[in-house]
């Protein structure tokens, strides 16, 4: 059967588009299928196929193909041509605490290695695909199979001025390591909104000539995308319209022409170098041994009030102080949130909490060194993981996973009295990889061994082992050699 589809709304007029989008407001998933016309074998079909956990076709295909009656294709133009206008269907989730975020990046498009870059910003296809999008939302839950899944928001969003100008940085810094034959060195944590994420089902298979620039060097697969930070912070005020409780960084430092936002964060705090952090707190009115202090100076530095930096929330930065011994060295390693056995087992590493957090995460580390009994501010750098060190850390968590998987043993060593003892496993040590390691995540303790031996007293401090068993709260860490070793050596001195 052949024919012209007849469809329900102007597909030349983007307002039309939301408005036959928000149709969908109030359904789950299986309510789009059932909708549909086609025979219930098909429905049927369709229905067991997305609700396997290994169908990666994607929600937005249901949409596309069931709601808005379009076929899907692979072209680099908006889904919606005549109108400029993409779909774009995304999850989003409720924390146990409660507080809204995003599920995922946003994926928009992939980037070419064998074709020329595109030099201007607004004449590329990356912004042609992003510049109005329709974004359907859907709750995530993962105890609901994935038909069950409610739709929720339908927004037609732009990037305002202030963050276009920030992804249009992104943007050059990313296309000019693609030209300079440096893809394979992209990382999503090195830019601020859009990012390079990979593509691929695992790195291996990813991996290609970059033809166009440098076809002897292979490079991970990578698309443009906005970084799951952004589409958090795009979900709560643009979606949600909550009250921002956010403080900008540009509203509050004067900025020179031609300077990109990485500078301006490095060049402001640096010109306070070589204060003590006494002076500082009296100049900032930041109570010493309060709360995250050093982390506080930071932002006051920055002309910022409270913790809250607009920039750093949507770009996933996260500030840390590093201080440095007379010795040279550093005591601290610094901590990830604690994750469940449970989901570790059944993870790949490109779509693991932790690979999320430690290819997307951009660190601003403010450095100081201790001289005589203070600590003097020696500059700050921003970081972010290079591709080469994920490979390390990838080997690392692989080898806990694996020790998840086999069951950890778990043992008692008593300490010279004979009476307290220590819990003891074989996870892997700090010293068994140059990048990560993973300890408690609490100072307190809880586990329920083989024998169903409690130890500790309060369950909240514990995880649930694969096997049955208890284990105390564990969280991957970043070596605090590892850090050390990344500081710019100007920073030590």
């Amino acid at each position: 059967m052949g024919g012209i589809t007849i469809l329900k709304y102007d597909d030349a007029n983007p307002l039309s588009i939301k408005n036959y989008g928000e149709k969908l407001i109030g359904k789950i998933f299986s309510d789009v299928i059932n909708d549909a016309a086609i025979d219930e074998d098909l429905k049927q079909e369709t229905i067991t196929k997305v609700n396997n956990p290994k169908y990666k076709g994607g929600m937005g295909h249901l949409i596309e193909k069931y709601h808005f009656e379009y076929e899907i294709n692979n072209e680099q133009e908006p889904d919606f041509p005549k109108a400029g206008v993409e779909l774009k269907v995304t999850p989003y989730e409720i924390g146990k605490k409660g507080g809204y975020s995003a599920g995922e990046r946003l994926v928009i498009t992939m980037i070419s290695y064998t074709e020329p870059v595109e030099e201007n910003f607004f004449y590329s296809h990356a912004y042609n695909k992003f510049r109005l999008t329709l974004l359907i939302h859907y709750l995530r839950n993962r105890e609901l199979q994935r038909t069950e899944y409610p739709i929720d928001f339908v927004t037609l969003f732009s990037p305002p001025k202030e963050d276009l100008e920030i992804i249009q940085q992104d943007y050059e810094k990313i296309i000019t390591k693609v030209r300079e034959g440096r893809a394979h060195e992209l990382s999503e944590g090195e830019t601020m909104y859009l990012g390079a994420c990979t593509k691929g089902s695992t790195a291996i298979k990813s991996l290609v000539p970059q033809e166009f620039y440098a076809p002897h060097i292979k490079a991970p697969k990578r698309a443009f995308c906005f970084k799951q930070s952004y589409m958090t912070y795009l979900l709560n005020k643009y979606v949600l319209n909550q009250v921002n409780t956010y403080e900008s960084i540009l509203v509050n430092v004067s900025q020179s022409d031609n300077q990109t936002f990485e500078t301006l964060i490095v060049n402001t705090i640096n010109e306070y170098k070589g204060k003590t952090s006494i002076q500082l707190s009296k100049e900032f009115g930041v109570k010493p041994g309060s709360k995250n202090f050093y982390s506080s100076l930071a932002y006051r530095m920055l002309g910022i009030k409270s913790n809250r930096a607009e920039e750093f929330i949507k770009a996933n930065i996260e500030v840390k102080a590093i201080r440095i011994e007379e010795n040279g060295k550093m005591d601290e390693s610094i901590s990830f949130p604690s994750f469940k056995f449970k989901e570790l087992i059944n993870e790949e590493w490109e779509e693991s909490v932790f690979y999320n957090d430690l290819s997307s995460k951009r660190y601003l580390f403010v450095v100081y060194k201790k001289l005589g009994n203070k600590y003097v501010l020696r500059g700050c750098q921003l970081w972010n993981m290079p591709y080469k060190d994920l490979k390390e850390a990838r080997k690392g968590w692989e080898n806990i996973q694996k020790v998840v998987n086999e069951g950890p043993i778990l043992y008692k060593k008593f300490k010279k009295s004979g009476t307290n003892f220590e819990i003891k496993n074989n996870f892997p040590k700090k010293g068994d990889n140059n990048v990560i390691h993973i300890r408690p995540h609490t100072t307190k303790r809880y586990y329920v061994l083989e024998t169903s031996e409690i130890i500790g007293n309060n369950p909240t401090y514990g995880d649930e082992l694969p096997d049955g068993r208890i284990m105390t709260k564990q969280s991957f860490w970043l070596n605090n050699t590892y850090i050390l070793s990344i500081l710019n050596e100007e920073l030590k001195l």
